[in-house]
C-alpha cells in the first residue's frame, strides 16, 4: 500500500507532538509545520524559540536530525524564519536612528 502525502504528514505531526514539542514547550517555545511538499518539510519556531540564540542548534540537532532519522522519505527539513512586521519596522527605525 502506498502512503499518501496526507498520511505521511499525519505521521510527522504525531512524531513532533510526542518527541519534539514537549522539549520545546518546556522552554516556552514550539514548532509549527508550514508546508510539506515533494517530501520537503518546512517548519517555523514559535514562542521563546523564535528569538533564542540557540534556536539554530535546537533546529539542527533536535528537530531536523530527529525528523530525517525517523522519516527516510524526507528529502530535507527547512527552517522558515518569519520575522513579524513590527520587529522589522523597529529594526528599520533603529537603523535610521529614529529610536
Amino acid at each position: 500500500m502506498v502512503k499518501t502525502m496526507s498520511s505521511n504528514l499525519k505521521q510527522i505531526e504525531s512524531f513532533i507532538e510526542k518527541n519534539i514539542r514537549p522539549y520545546l514547550i518546556s522552554h516556552n517555545g514550539n514548532v509549527e509545520i508550514v508546508s510539506f511538499n515533494n517530501n520537503i518539510l518546512r517548519v517555523k519556531l514559535m514562542g521563546q524559540c523564535l528569538t533564542c540564540p540557540a534556536s539554530a542548534d535546537t533546529f539542527e540537532e533536535n528537530i531536523k536530525n530527529a525528523l530525517l532519522s525517523e522519516f527516510k522519505y524526507l528529502k530535507d527539513v527547512i527552517l522558515v524564519n518569519d520575522v513579524p512586521q513590527d520587529m522589522l519596522d523597529m529594526a528599520l527605525n533603529i537603523l535610521k536612528h529614529k529610536i
